[in-house]
């Protein structure tokens, strides 16, 4: 079983999990079903994903009980406002057919419409009435930490952001640590880039493993929460078996010099704007 990190809140949560992002609503229960049997945990899905129901139905189906699973869904850009936000997390809770969800997270600041502030508070008016144990942000920048740490004196337990070996966001990191903050990767693998890089394919090569079982060992190591995604069987199961090697000095040295300004895939969450 992967390792517990225990977050600011003292709730613990699966460092390894499984994101669904781009997973077809079709075939979600049948990926995360997948998952679970593989060991997996964590799972992670948003209201942006449309694929809440998928997930809600692998939960009953898990053959596992519900408190040994650790649920995230995050909220909408477009529902920042109170009420707004009230009402797309009770259809969230619906879909997941869950009566508390362990980790609730705004999904993108959206800086031009100005209401994460107000998203913030309602979350932890939820969480202040037993409805989310957990309550953090994804995709935030310092600025955006700051004023709602600033504005209401509660510290995000996790804000997943955009990491891999090409984009590893020190500086943000290190403001995480600085305030108790855990840091979760999305995209930890490029979003499939990285699994065709050579230097990547080297370190996996002298551990024999592969370029993905490498990359979130990588992220292991450095102590992050790591969701990886596929919709593949055998590979959600290789994408969990990665207790069994560590990576070396030498190693760690090399993807640090990896690392790049320019490496960012996604959107800036200074800039992004758009509305789901």
């Amino acid at each position: 079983m992967p390792e517990q990190i225990t977050l600011n809140d003292g709730a613990a949560i699966p460092q390894l999990g499984l994101g669904v992002w781009q997973v077809d609503q079709d075939i979600t229960a049948q990926v995360v079903g997948w998952g679970i049997e593989a060991g997996y945990r964590l799972i992670d899905t948003a209201q942006g994903y449309q694929n809440e129901e998928g997930v809600g139905e692998a939960i009953r189906g898990a053959g596992v009980p519900r408190s040994e699973l650790f649920i995230t869904s995050k909220l909408r850009n477009g529902a920042h406002q109170s009420d707004a936000a009230r009402r797309a997390f009770d259809e969230t809770m619906k879909k997941l057919g869950i009566d508390e969800i362990d980790l609730f997270l705004i999904h993108w600041p959206v800086p031009s419409q100005d209401k994460y502030v107000e998203a913030w508070k309602t979350l932890i008016e939820l969480k202040q009435a037993g409805r989310i144990k957990s309550i953090g942000v994804s995709n935030f920048n310092r600025d955006h930490l700051e004023r709602i740490i600033g504005e209401t004196g509660v510290v995000p337990a996790v804000n997943q952001i955009e990491l891999h070996p090409r984009f590893q966001q020190r500086g943000i990191r290190e403001f995480h640590a600085r305030h108790d903050i855990h840091t979760e990767s999305w995209s930890p693998l490029g979003s499939g880039r990285l699994l065709a890089d050579p230097i990547i394919a080297g370190i996996a090569r002298k551990h024999g493993k592969s370029p993905a079982q490498t990359i979130i060992r990588w992220h292991l190591q450095q102590g992050l929460i790591v969701i990886p995604k596929s919709i593949h069987q055998d590979r959600i199961a290789a994408n969990f078996d990665v207790s069994d090697f560590e990576l070396d000095a030498q190693d760690l040295e090399t993807i640090r010099g990896m690392d790049s300004a320019s490496g960012r895939g996604g959107p800036d969450p200074a800039t992004a704007a758009f509305l789901f």
